[in-house]
């Protein structure tokens, strides 16, 4: 499986796998305990192939961050994301040693290992890019599971069929029945 079917939900702790799109929404299962859950329209959903760290030159991609984590230790889970801000930071420095101090925070940092350490934990260790058809397919299936948004909610349908304006169509419209009567 490839990043591009991974997802962070925002208020949810861990990462998501996507499953199924639904009428409205998706359902995902996380990597942490297994368990499947329904995500609507109104999460704040990102999926981890959109995600970069930014550094002095420009945006790298989460996956190449990944790889390099990966590279370094060897296919094999990093340190904890407990440890401490210095820890972390001296780390990632090691692996990222150009990204910009003062837009990647001790909290990005946490996140980016503890995903790394939970991919690992599950098997997904490939981190290169997908292959072009089936990464454009994938891509195109979870960013409409993401951004699927429901059109019009039912009370707006139940609203347009008004029992007033049904009765006044039998007759025709209220200006040609008033023009009859007189």
């Amino acid at each position: 499986m490839s990043l591009e079917k991974v997802l962070s939900i925002a208020g949810k702790p861990g990462l998501y796998k996507l499953k199924n799109q639904t009428r409205a929404g998706f359902l995902a299962e996380s990597l942490l305990d297994g368990k499947t859950i329904n995500v609507s329209g109104r999460h704040n959903v990102s999926l981890l192939s959109e995600i970069a760290i930014y550094t002095l030159t420009e945006e790298v991609p989460l996956r190449k961050v990944f790889e390099k984590i990966s590279e370094k230790e060897g296919g094999k889970e990093t340190i904890g994301h407990k440890a401490s801000k210095e820890e972390l930071e001296e780390y990632f420095f090691s692996v990222m040693p150009d990204y910009d101090e003062d837009r990647v925070y001790a909290s990005d940092i946490k996140k980016v290992v503890q995903w790394y350490n939970m991919l690992v934990k599950n098997g997904i260790t490939d981190f290169s890019e997908a292959k072009e058809e089936t990464k454009e397919e994938e891509k195109e299936t979870a960013k409409k599971a993401v951004s699927q948004k429901t059109t019009a909610p039912k009370s707006a349908a139940l609203k347009t069929a008004n029992p007033k304006a049904s009765s006044t169509k039998k007759g025709g419209s209220t200006k040609n029945a008033a023009s009859r009567k007189t």
